[in-house]
């Protein structure tokens, strides 16, 4: 059995929202499809965008799908739900990264029921099927269930990442509320080590409601005791330790000294330059110019955070690039951060089409 059947209960006005999202997101009038890759001084780069959220509506809490849907503008937010619903399908996400000239991209399941909700390993198998060679899975687990489910959910997660298309693991202290020094849940990092699966973990403060804000759940800190006991496990801390709720940086110091530090530590600066969380986009910039001076240009994967709202993905891709170019990137280091970075950690192979 399909783990959604969110299409079957839509209605014509939502079926017309989302078919109008992957429209609007595919559409380049005059010209025909956008090229792939991004223009650096005359030769184009391929692209991956590692972080990006598909999902279930139904199982989405109401005070975050309430967040969600006031992200979108007039007049899409007339009916905002049907929106936010419609952006989370394979083929919206498709049509988001077509729009932006982006290769292929990451898909993230997460067991988040309280916070930002439960998008399941069976969800996202079934949407790396829509676009099997540009999507890669990110399989999760539950831990709200730790004490009676644990060696239940770590051999599910294990029989997930062997599956085709997964390439690694996504957990979220904050938004899973369990803390990021506690023993308890190494065996998941060891799970990474010995299949070789690198890990995403949110790092940061969050807007969503219910999230655990304190800084065990947060701050990059109380991971390098896990850091340093597995050796083998490629950490990827993700959002740079932002804080979200004062849109500031709050962890970037502590990610950069992790990644100096250990060479399985990897940085991701998804959500930085959003509009909502960096309105100047200076924070974006001053953390791409920090990361460069520190030289750890091989340490930083891209990733939006997307898709969010209609051209969110193009628009944080944009505003990557022109950071990267203000301060000082070169090509070689633009395109490791773009996908050459991704390529290695998560041991793909970039096609030469996905930069045309």
């Amino acid at each position: 059995m399909k783990s959604r059947r969110i299409r079957a209960r839509w209605t014509p006005l939502a079926i017309a929202s989302a078919v109008s999202l992957a429209a609007l997101a595919s559409l380049d009038i005059g010209c025909g499809a956008p090229p792939r890759g991004v223009d650096w001084n005359g030769k184009r780069l391929p692209v991956v965008d590692m972080h990006l959220h598909p999902g279930d509506w139904d199982h989405v809490p109401e005070d975050t799908r309430k967040f969600l849907a006031s992200r979108f503008p007039f007049p899409i937010g007339l009916d905002a739900e049907a929106a936010a619903k419609g952006s989370l399908l394979p083929e919206s996400i498709l049509g988001e990264i077509d729009d932006a000239g982006i290769w292929g991209a990451g898909l993230f399941a997460i067991y988040a029921p309280r916070t930002v909700g439960i998008a399941s390993n069976e969800l996202v198998a079934e949407d790396l099927t829509f676009a099997p060679d540009r999507f890669f899975g990110l399989a999760s687990l539950r831990v709200d269930r730790w004490t009676t489910d644990r060696d239940a959910e770590l051999e599910q997660l294990k029989s997930t990442l062997s599956r085709p298309g997964f390439v690694g693991i996504k957990i979220a202290h904050a938004h899973q509320h369990f803390r990021m020094d506690d023993p308890a849940f190494f065996s998941i990092y060891e799970v990474s080590a010995s299949m070789g699966k690198p890990l995403y973990l949110h790092t940061g403060t969050s807007p969503f409601p219910g999230t655990a804000q304190e800084p065990a759940y947060t701050d990059p800190t109380y991971l390098e005791t896990a850091i340093q006991q597995f050796s083998g496990a490629k950490f990827i801390l993700g959002h740079l330790g932002y804080d979200f709720i004062e849109k500031r940086h709050a962890g970037l110091d502590t990610c950069i000294r992790l990644a100096k530090t250990y060479p399985n530590v990897f940085l991701e600066p998804s959500a930085l330059g959003s509009a909502s969380s960096d309105p100047t986009g200076e924070n974006l910039k001053e953390a791409m110019r920090r990361m460069r001076e520190a030289g750890i240009t091989d340490r930083i994967i891209h990733g939006s955070d997307g898709p969010q709202s209609p051209g969110f993905v193009k628009g944080y891709l944009e505003r990557t690039v022109a950071a990267m170019k203000e301060t000082g990137y070169t090509e070689q280091e633009a395109a490791d951060v773009l996908s050459g970075n991704f390529a290695r950690v998560f041991g793909v192979t970039i096609p030469a089409e996905a930069a045309e």
